[in-house]
């Protein structure tokens, strides 16, 4: 992380600043922009003030989210893997055989 630069970022009205790379500062930025947003949306809710408490609740609630498409995903990735071993099944019984006992 030598060419590793401080970016400042604002999360409900706190700096705080983060080591970046320079080409990743970008996504660095439009991250605390979101959990800024999600941080604010738990806060004014009014359920919770206490800022540890606030952040405690958005990354539960992110990590949640995260499960959720992982799993998505798997569950995907499965379905892409059958459909592949489906289709070279498919190839295998469709493809003459080399020693001409195909049709």
């Amino acid at each position: 992380m030598a060419d590793s630069e401080p970016v400042s970022v604002r999360i409900l009205d706190r700096e705080f600043k983060v080591m970046c790379q320079p080409g990743e500062r970008r996504a660095l930025m439009e991250a605390a922009l979101f959990l800024d947003g999600q941080m604010r949306e738990i806060r004014d809710s009014g359920k919770l003030t206490s800022m540890e408490k606030v952040a405690v609740m958005c990354a539960l609630n992110l990590a949640d989210e995260l499960l959720k498409i992982r799993q998505e995903n798997e569950a995907r990735d499965e379905q892409i893997d059958q459909r592949l071993l489906d289709l070279a099944t498919r190839l295998e019984q469709a493809a003459p055989r080399a020693d001409g006992t195909g049709d």
